[in-house]
């Protein structure tokens, strides 16, 4: 973590630098209250200065609105094909994240904010960092980020396969899209569930908030192991196996993306999109390279009891968007000795299916997300 340097009444002053999304610290900073104009704040931002933000917190929320709003007046033109209307909106989405987010605020040693009419965000910060080490540095847009994640965090996501809440954490993806949860909850289970004398067993990969593993143990699994790489998804995972009494029959380990040992069931919902994530929420989406789905469709045959199955949850998005081919996804399976057994569809339901403004509105609204039943050869 780097050290944050400004000037402010004359006295040189400094905080610990943080960003979310791996943004270096900023080299030219000015302090901003209440009497800065919206258009100077965003010829300031658009050439590179941060603003340090000293005035009302309400305020510095409708400068950010203003700020966005003078962005949008360009919105990207649509490319040549849905790859190229995608990467030129990721282009115009990472300009428009940048930009905003030189508009600064400071956490003082406790987390506290320092500003007029600032909501106490003491608790949200260390949910979100961990215990406060002194000031830190960060952008307000991060800082209401963290702020949302709070309140998800205390009120939970409804799950009707579940008849309970969910609670993410910061930095992990809310199951808010419940299709794909869905067709967890409603798949036949795999035929060895049924006859093993022994207790059935699952894997849940890449388990993020638990969701699924606990859709599998209330379905009636004996046993699962719900895995993650991330930190703060074991830490949301375990806390959430706690809260729906599942701790007898969920143990979340990592980091990794296989465990040890086989199970009759292997799930895994890898992001869906291979593109690079530019923060950390967004490694629920973006996929590199494909790699989760290429590690779990590489290691599921090594991992599966006898009459075992494995279910791939995954959107067609990419396809759509020109960024993967069902061919390359198919070859991907038979390259890994895996037979497709049966594959289940359904619609999204989430409000961007319908937003007609959205550059990618053609190629949501066609998406269909899909749980393949896999088993080896």
């Amino acid at each position: 973590m780097s050290t944050f340097h400004w000037t402010e009444s004359h006295t040189a002053r400094s905080a610990r630098w943080h960003s979310e999304s791996a943004t270096p610290r900023p080299n030219r900073v000015v302090v901003a209250d209440d009497r800065m104009k919206a258009d100077t704040a965003y010829r300031l931002a658009c050439e590179g200065t941060a603003l340090l933000w000293r005035g009302d917190f309400h305020n510095a929320r409708q400068l950010l609105q203003a700020m966005r709003r003078r962005i949008d007046r360009k919105p990207p033109r649509p490319g040549d094909s849905p790859a190229d209307s995608f990467h030129l909106h990721r282009r115009a989405r990472s300009h428009r994240a940048r930009v905003l987010s030189r508009l600064l605020v400071l956490l003082e040693g406790d987390y506290s904010l320092g500003l007029r009419r600032a909501p106490d965000v003491r608790q949200a910060c260390s949910e979100a960092y961990g215990p406060p080490h002194g000031p830190l540095a960060v952008s307000f847009t991060e800082l209401l980020g963290v702020i949302g994640a709070h309140q998800w965090r205390k009120t939970g996501v409804a799950v009707p396969a579940l008849d309970a809440r969910i609670h993410p954490h910061y930095g992990v993806f809310s199951p808010v899209r419940g299709e794909y949860v869905d067709l967890v909850a409603h798949a036949p289970l795999p035929a060895s569930t049924d006859n093993r004398a022994a207790r059935r067993t699952a894997f849940d990969l890449g388990t993020g908030t638990g969701v699924l593993a606990a859709v599998l143990a209330h379905r009636g699994i004996d046993h699962i192991v719900g895995t993650d790489i991330s930190p703060r998804a074991l830490a949301c995972a375990r806390e959430n196996v706690r809260r729906l009494r599942f701790s007898g029959r969920i143990d979340v380990v990592g980091p990794s993306l296989f465990p040890d040992g086989r199970a009759d069931l292997i799930v895994c919902n890898p992001p869906w999109i291979p593109a690079r994530p530019t923060s950390a929420v967004e490694l629920g989406v973006y996929d590199p390279d494909s790699t989760m789905l290429h590690s779990f469709l590489d290691g599921l045959s090594a991992h599966l009891e006898p009459g075992g199955e494995g279910w791939l949850i995954l959107s067609d998005l990419a396809e759509r968007l020109g960024l993967r081919t069902r061919s390359e996804l198919l070859a991907a399976i038979e390259t890994a000795d895996l037979r497709v057994l049966d594959r289940t569809d359904t619609r999204p339901r989430h409000p961007r299916t319908r937003d007609t403004t959205d550059p990618l509105h053609a190629a949501r609204a066609a998406e269909i997300t899909s749980l393949w039943r896999l088993a080896s050869n």
